[in-house]
């Protein structure tokens, strides 16, 4: 139904590899036929690119920006070659919140918070932020690797180094482990589904925008596959695949999955398969659930025995492969429209951390 607005982005899970990896894959598929793939990615990205420059508010031209982010060197072994930025407002409360937030492909850390307005709302609200930033050695298209099983399993790859910063953020600025959450769009959704999968322990609640579920695809073949259909799987078999993610038997995160319903990039199925593997995990029936409307679009929400909500599905009508933005004067803090930053009068960045309790004012 969706792959997270903004879940494959531009930079759409991009099957792309780097050298090194199709050298140990050939055994298995023909470099030709990777490249081939790889090709038809590029391809999908670029005109997915194109039509969200055309259906944006187009921004008024401005001099590049400086970025607020601050990059962090040392943070652990880092076995996936990412790196680390941080914004941490001045004065940060003591046990702050803490948000992670993952960039789509062919975006990077600072044009990803300058579209979303996370830094805003974090220095608004006092919580602090990092940024795990893909490379174009890791992948050429700047996509999270989370189709790669040493990449997207607990322990090991892009997985850990970004369990690492979560860990360095608590070290260096006392952050509240009962509140830390995290959002990508795209690849950095279908990254965010797992790390949520991964990780359950770390991680109080996500934001899943315009992303695949966990498990929807295991290498580059099939990544292409997945987004535009995903694998026919029954609700227990997507849950399953959560629950061997790791030996963790307590609470779950809260999932808030987001996508546009005319997402060419990422088929909404995917928001479809994410719901169901979410309702799933958190053991409420799918059929069950409240539904509201935000900004004119629909919103459902699914409750648990104790009546908290633990799944949330926003679908943006007539919204492309991207994030959901509002720009107005009188809210700078909902973001900025751009390539697959989507001005659709609606900010999930404002909405997720209202949601969160990191905002304690109405939402926009």
């Amino acid at each position: 139904m969706l792959l997270a607005a903004h879940a494959l982005p531009p930079e759409a899970s991009s099957p792309a590899l780097d050298t090194h990896h199709l050298v140990h894959m050939r055994l298995k598929l023909p470099i030709a036929r990777l490249l081939k793939v790889q090709r038809r990615w590029g391809k999908t990205l670029i005109k997915a690119a194109s039509t969200s420059q055309k259906i944006m508010v187009e921004p008024r031209r401005a001099r590049r920006r400086k970025s607020k982010l601050i990059e962090i060197t040392s943070f652990g072994s880092n076995p996936g070659n990412l790196r680390m930025l941080t914004y941490v407002p001045p004065h940060l409360p003591d046990s702050a919140p803490l948000v992670v937030v993952l960039h789509g492909c062919l975006q990077t850390a600072q044009a990803y918070d300058e579209g979303s307005g996370w830094s805003t709302l974090a220095k608004r609200y006092g919580f602090a932020l990092v940024y795990a930033e893909q490379s174009r050695t890791n992948n050429p298209n700047r996509c999270f690797n989370w189709f790669r099983p040493g990449d997207a399993r607990r322990g090991s790859g892009e997985a850990l180094s970004i369990r690492q910063m979560v860990t360095r953020m608590r070290r260096s600025h006392g952050v509240d482990p009962a509140r830390i959450f995290i959002t990508g769009l795209s690849a950095g959704g279908a990254m965010t589904a797992v790390m949520l999968a991964t990780y359950p322990e770390v991680f109080a609640g996500g934001g899943i925008i315009a992303g695949l579920p966990f498990g929807a695809a295991s290498d580059v073949r099939h990544v292409m596959a997945a987004m535009k259909k995903p694998r026919p799987r029954t609700a227990q078999q997507w849950g399953d695949l959560v629950r061997s993610a790791s030996a963790h038997m307590g609470r779950r995160p809260a999932v808030s999955i987001w996508h546009g319903t005319n997402d060419g990039t990422v088929a909404v199925a995917n928001a479809d398969d994410l719901l169901s593997q979410w309702t799933n995990v958190h053991g409420v029936p799918e059929e069950t659930f409240a539904q509201s409307a935000v900004g004119g679009h629909c919103r459902r929400t699914w409750l648990n025995k104790k009546g908290e909500a633990v799944v949330e599905l926003t679908l943006i009508e007539g919204m492309g492969h991207g994030t959901p933005v509002r720009r107005t004067k009188a809210q700078a803090s909902a973001g900025s429209a751009g390539p697959f930053m989507l001005d659709v009068g609606l900010s999930s960045s404002l909405h997720l951390a209202r949601s969160w309790g990191l905002v304690r004012t109405k939402a926009g």
